[in-house]
This record gives C-alpha cells, structure tokens and sequence, in this order.
C-alpha cells in the first residue's frame, strides 16, 4: 500500500501494489559491491533502495505537537464541533495519530503576556503561592485531556520551563541575560516537582522534562521571549545535585529527564561542559532534546552524541516554520516548501538516531500567534475564529506520513542505496512485522524507485514530482 502527497494538491491518495520476485537479479550482492552490476544500468535512470530488515536500529516514540497558550486560546475560539473536529485531526484513528506532546510549564512566548507560577510572594522558598494559572485550568489542560480521550495509543507528553519566577534570576527579568541564582537551585528543582503534582490532579501524566528550554538564550541574549541561561558546569551542578534527586526520590521517580533542549549546535558543548564539571549529572539524563532551527548544521551531531551516550534517547522537542527574522511571511497558506523541509527533518533525524519529533504549535491564528513578544511562526493548522474553521496546511500532511505509519515500537532498518541517483527516504519495521519506507521526491520531474525489501523481492513505484510517499509493505507480502 503506498500513499502519496503532492504539490499538486494530491493529500494521502491511496494506490496498491504488489512485491514481485527478481530472479536475475541479488540485491544483497549489489549492496556489498555499494553499486549495482553492468547488465543492470537501466536502474540508472531511477533509484533502487535495499531495505534490511535484519539490520536495526532506535526504537521510534512517536510523533506530536505542543499544547501552548497559543494552541489552546486558538482551539478554544471555534465552535465545540469544531474544536472536536480539529482534536481528532490531529489524535484521533482517522486523524494522525499523534502520540506525543509537548507543554510549557507555566508561560512561553506563545502566550498574551509573560507569565511564570509563584510569581508572589519574592523569595518564597517554600513555593507556598505555586498554583496553577486561567490559562491552565481553562485552556491547556482541557485540550490536552481531550487530546488523551481522542488518541489511539498512549500520549508521552514533555514538559519545559521557558523561565522560572523573575525573583529566581541574577537579571530578574522574564528575558534577556539572566542565570538562575545558586541560592535557589533546589527551589527550581522543586517548582518542577510542583508542576507534576498539579497536572497529575487533573490526571495528566507527564513522561518527561526538560532542563529549561533553549538556555543558551539566557547567556547569548538575542531573543525578546522568556528565558534563562545555563552555561553547561552550572546546568550540570543542578542536574546532578538538584533537579536529578528530586525527581528520582519522588513518586515521580519515572518521568525522564532530557538535557539542554536547545539546537544542534549546542549539544555537544553542554553534554561535555556538564560530564566535565558534574558527571553524575550524565547519569540523571535519559535523553537528550534537540531543536529545528539549526538544522543547517550536519545531522552527524546526533549520531554522534548516540556513540558516546549510547543508552540516551534523542528527541526533536519543537520545530516551525516562519522563524527566522528575515522570514517576512510568518504565515504561509499553502506553502509545500515548507512541508518540504519538515519531511527533510525528519527523515534526517530519524536517520540520525531520534526516537521522537515533536512540532511545535498544534495551531495558530492567520497571524502566527497570539505571541506576547510578537514572535510569530507557522503551524500545520491555522484557525480563523470568525469564519469558525480551520485549515490543513500541507506541513501537516507532511508530518502525517510518518505518525499515521510508524507507531510507537517501530525500529529503523539500514537503508542501502544501490543506484547513482538518491532520494531522501527512512524505513522502519513496525511491531507489527510490517514494513514502512517514507520518501520524498523534492525534483520537478518523476523518479522512479525499485525498493528490495529481500535480496530478491522488490516493489516498483514512481515518486511524482514533489512528492511525499509512504510505502507500506505487509509482513505476509
């Protein structure tokens, strides 16, 4: 079964095929010459993939998006049809089938004003003011409890600080530079603590937490939006003697810890900065979080990271479109570019050892907000409160081929390719013994691709021309 997306307005068009048996040719030959023999060069002229499927590799979380203020306000403005309509689209069995979230604790910029819990009184060291807010008892957390009833499987929801209270900060202020005061290392360990206590009321479980979002914001101040810095000894002294115990020693004592939720570009020098200064701190983490917006950079990072901390788990916590200060356009109605570059991503980091990719808003207004610091971005769904609707932007076809199709427990399978011409593609075999192969077709012309899922059997198909295609292959094919 293969189901294809297309800039030419096709959205998950459904076609069947068959695997056929190749007795001329033996793929597993070709894969270990790294080419395919003479009498075979009218491959040529198209891509031929080996997938291996005795050659594994990560297990796959899930993908999802983030429940902010934002995503909430904008949910709750349609009517309740509406707003079921657009839970399901996203969780539900003839939705996506997202399994993962992500939620800031407390406020981000995808809120109408900055916001943190405990803000009174100053120097509460008992946190004897932390309650939650409006825009969690009313907004937020309905959604997300909608979310869970609506979805298939299980949903792994992830939690950030974006800034803890302003009376916690050398700068005292919500953004700009500003670390945490060592005098209240444990407070902030225990305002997370907090945090899981009031959301496990309303029964929502949280299955991991970061080590505050993007703190290389806080030490290189270019952003407007809330933030606190770590330079990488300080986060690793926290983690080891603060945040790590505290969690540990709870009744949360299963929520996974993942470090430095911040770009590609910073992994590395915080995972080595805190092994350096703390190294029990490494021992807390169960992951590491990663970010989209410099994914420029080679995805070789990840892989990386995965051989020195082989038993941490790497997940895409945020990701959007439209971010970047000379984006004039935050809002691009339409725009297959921008699916494009999702499915790039993605591709590219499951290929590169990630378990999870979460986007980031789930939906926003036509402006790409509400956002207090007026840093608008895209989403894959846009709401239009005074029409009472909402659109599908082709991001969110994008990121369907892979959450509809790979479901928590899939593993990745080594991907070969035999021919001179390439295409961007990622395989995995799901707990169901099936195999699922996503491409992506970003030329303006067809490609066509032979795919051998043995040495022998093969199925054919075309990529048409910038094309999203998932290709499942039944275990009994």
């Amino acid at each position: 079964m293969a189901y294809t997306s297309t800039n030419d307005g096709l959205r998950f068009s459904k076609s069947q095929g068959q695997v056929t048996h190749d007795e001329q040719f033996d793929a597993s030959v070709a894969e270990k010459h790294e080419s395919l023999p003479k009498e075979f060069d009218f491959f040529t002229t198209g891509v031929v993939l080996r997938v291996d499927s005795t050659i594994k590799f990560q297990t796959i979380e899930g993908f999802g998006g983030a429940v902010t203020d934002a995503a909430s306000l904008n949910w709750r403005k349609l009517p309740p049809a509406a707003q079921d309509k657009l839970i399901e689209t996203y969780f539900g069995p003839n939705g996506l089938e997202y399994n993962m979230m992500r939620v800031p604790i407390g406020g981000s910029d995808f809120s109408t004003h900055p916001y943190t819990y405990n803000e009174q009184p100053w120097n509460d060291t008992e946190l004897s003011n932390f309650s939650l807010t409006n825009e969690d008892i009313s907004f937020k957390i309905p959604m997300i409890q909608n979310c869970i009833k609506a979805a298939t499987s299980e949903i792994h929801i992830t939690a950030t600080t974006w800034s803890p209270p302003v009376w916690m900060k050398t700068n005292e202020k919500i953004s700009g530079y500003g670390q945490l005061k060592t005098e209240y290392y444990q407070i902030y360990a225990d305002y997370h603590l907090r945090f899981l206590e009031e959301y496990k009321k309303h029964d929502i479980h949280i299955w991991a937490i970061t080590t505050t979002n993007e703190p290389v914001n806080g030490i290189i101040p270019v952003v407007t939006f809330n933030s606190m810095g770590w330079i990488p000894s300080q986060l690793g002294r926290w983690i080891e003697n603060n945040l790590g115990p505290t969690i540990r020693k709870s009744v949360f004592n299963r929520t996974l810890i993942l470090g430095v939720d911040d770009q590609r570009l910073m992994l590395s020098a915080y995972m080595l900065g805190m092994e350096k200064a703390a190294p029990n701190s490494i021992n807390y983490l169960d992951g590491i979080a990663v970010h989209y917006y410099e994914d420029f950079v080679s995805p070789e990072i990840l892989t990386n990271l995965h051989k020195r901390y082989p038993t941490k788990i790497i997940v895409a916590t945020e990701a959007c479109e439209g971010a970047y200060p000379w984006e004039t356009s935050k809002v691009k109605i339409g725009s297959w570019d921008r699916a494009q570059n999702y499915v790039k991503d993605i591709i590219e980091d499951l290929n590169n050892y990630v378990v999870g990719w979460i986007d980031w808003n789930l939906c926003l207004d036509p402006n790409g907000g509400p956002n207090w610091a007026s840093n608008f971005v895209d989403s894959p769904i846009i709401v239009y409160e005074d029409k009472g609707e909402f659109v599908k932007q082709p991001m969110y076809y994008a990121l369907g081929h892979f959450s509809k199709f790979i479901p928590r427990g899939s593993a990745r399978l080594q991907v070969t390719t035999l021919s001179t011409e390439g295409i961007e593609n990622v395989a995995v075999i799901t707990p169901k013994g099936n195999v699922v192969v996503v491409m992506q077709n970003r030329k303006p012309h067809t490609v066509p691709v032979k795919i051998y899922v043995s040495s022998r059997k093969a199925i054919n198909i075309n990529m048409e021309p910038e094309s999203i295609k998932t290709v499942e292959i039944n275990s009994v094919s």
